[in-house]
């Protein structure tokens, strides 16, 4: 005799469960690719930020809103290409990742949907988002001049340093280290100055760059911030954060920051950021989780922990950021930095830096 049909879903529902608790698996709010119940009303969020540096988030907002988040991780260029082969079949509903160019490239390619939203608008500055409000900053990271401060005094450094451009001078001949130029910083960087000085200005800074370099370029700036601990070399260019978490997991360290450019345009940012995507099957649902990140108290939170700086102007950095000091901020809009990537990757080519 056929078992009752409420024995069956009971025994379906524990075969299912018992194969998605993997050991190690994430809480949860977490990453995944198991397709979930087509009833389910989670938001299914692509992110290339770490998900350490979200899951207690995403965790406190299930708990809180009672809607369930789930998390699928990789690097941004396979969750993107993921995104077009999926089409409009994708789960995803939010997109986030670690730099303007990813953004401005999946807005590019039709992935993301713009989002005429007054609570964003609200809280996030202009400059820091998508014109066509396709994408939105979360967080905040400066790109800047790190250097040892077992080589040079703050005084001395800044009678010698001020900006970028000084970086390409003979003076830092062999003492100069740099990170990979395939990384989405360093073009982010580059293109940059690109719109402030044009690109034959660009490339005479950036051929001096690697003229100057100590040794071949380093594959993270954590790396290149050990370089400089171990007097490989004097001066680097860095996200901010790999300073302070340094800090934070460490203590004090023999390396200071030397904010460029502060007669100038000031010292380049860059943002980790979202966006809606245009397939978005939870779409009011992922507005809501999207505003909720945009929030002061979240923005707080959100930043401090990779040790950012909010998006959102309400909010706070951690002591260790504010104890970097006030800075300014080069005003360019971080999506034309993500227009001109292509150029600068062209460039970076071109002038042989690896």
């Amino acid at each position: 005799m056929a078992a009752p049909r409420s024995l069956l879903s009971l025994a379906l529902a524990l075969l299912l469960s018992a194969g998605c608790s993997q050991p190690g698996a994430p809480t949860p709010a977490a990453a995944t690719d198991a397709a979930p119940p087509a009833s389910s009303p989670e938001v299914v969020v692509y992110t290339a930020r770490k998900y350490q540096l979200v899951e207690d988030l995403f965790a406190e907002y299930t708990q809180t809103t009672g809607t369930p988040v789930r998390a699928v991780t990789d690097d941004a260029g396979p969750l993107i290409q993921r995104l077009r082969t999926e089409g409009a079949n994708t789960p995803a509903d939010l997109f986030i990742t670690v730099d303007a160019g990813d953004l401005w490239f999946a807005a590019d390619q039709g992935l993301l949907a713009p989002l005429d939203n007054a609570t964003l608008t609200a809280n996030i500055p202009a400059n820091l988002r998508d014109p066509a409000n396709r994408w939105f900053g979360l967080a905040v990271r400066a790109r800047t001049i790190a250097y040892s401060t077992t080589a040079y005094t703050p005084e001395r450094f800044a009678s010698e340093v001020k900006g970028y451009a000084d970086l390409a001078g003979p003076a830092w001949k062999g003492k100069l280290c740099l990170r990979s130029s395939k990384h989405v910083y360093n073009r982010s960087l580059v293109a940059a100055l690109i719109a402030r000085y044009g690109e034959p200005r660009t490339e005479e800074i950036v051929r001096g760059w690697i003229a100057n370099l100590a040794t071949e370029p380093f594959s993270s700036d954590t790396l290149l911030l050990e370089a400089i601990i171990a007097g490989q070399c004097a001066v680097g260019i860095v996200n901010h954060y790999y300073l302070g978490r340094m800090i934070a997991d460490q203590g004090a360290v023999p390396v200071a920051i030397r904010w460029p450019d502060q007669d100038g345009a000031g010292a380049h940012v860059n943002i980790s950021g979202a966006g809606l995507t245009t397939h978005a099957k939870n779409r009011d649902a992922a507005v809501r989780l999207l505003e909720w990140l945009s929030t002061a108290e979240v923005q707080a939170r959100f930043a401090a922990a990779n040790q950012e700086y909010p998006a959102n102007p309400q909010a706070q950095p951690t002591d260790i950021v504010r104890g970097f000091g006030d800075f300014l901020r080069d005003p360019i809009a971080v999506a034309e930095v993500g227009r001109l990537q292509p150029t600068a990757a062209k460039l970076m080519d071109r002038l042989g830096w690896r």
